[in-house]
């Protein structure tokens, strides 16, 4: 998918969350389940496989979405899919994140750690990163068990790499 067709439906989605009136929460059911598609072999080939009939592809969406997300989250998931457009989804739905971010004149951070973080830590954690990078940040966490400790945070084309494993690969350079 071209650059200005993924923009295209990642501002769809924003005008339909506007419309809808729960922008934050349509963009946080997004956002995961953006997640769980990159990290999901399964779930990836299921939404993308052309031989598999739409009703089914949009079956798993309901299975996987339907208690846990709003109607329109999942209304939105299942245009893209039922456009073709699944293995877009990831790169669709980012854009759709840094818009809405852009919309209350906030930076996109996506940040990824061993362990989920609770609000207190991620506002502290945003203030950080928007000392460290100027710009009023909004944080997006994704639980990654590669990550051994500590947390890797882009904000835009800054990747800030606060890991165990990097200090490590630090120290032994400096050794």
């Amino acid at each position: 998918m071209t650059r200005e067709r993924t923009a295209a439906y990642a501002d769809a989605l924003l005008a339909a969350a506007r419309g809808e009136g729960n922008l934050g929460d349509i963009e946080d059911d997004l956002f995961r389940f953006a997640r769980t598609f990159e990290s999901s072999d399964p779930l990836r080939i299921a939404l993308t496989d052309p031989t598999l009939p739409i009703e089914r592809r949009l079956a798993v969406i309901n299975e996987l979405m339907g208690g846990r997300g709003l109607a329109a989250s999942t209304a939105l998931v299942e245009l893209v899919v039922a456009a073709g457009h699944a293995g877009d989804l990831p790169a669709i739905i980012d854009r759709f994140v840094e818009l809405a971010a852009s919309d209350r004149q906030r930076e996109f951070a996506e940040v990824r750690s061993a362990l989920p973080l609770d609000a207190k830590q991620q506002k502290r954690l945003a203030e950080a990163l928007g000392r460290a990078t100027g710009k009023t940040v909004e944080v997006k966490v994704i639980v990654d068990p590669t990550v051994l400790g500590g947390i890797v945070a882009r904000v835009g084309d800054v990747v800030i790499d606060g890991t165990v494993r990097h200090r490590l690969e630090q120290l032994k350079e400096q050794l």
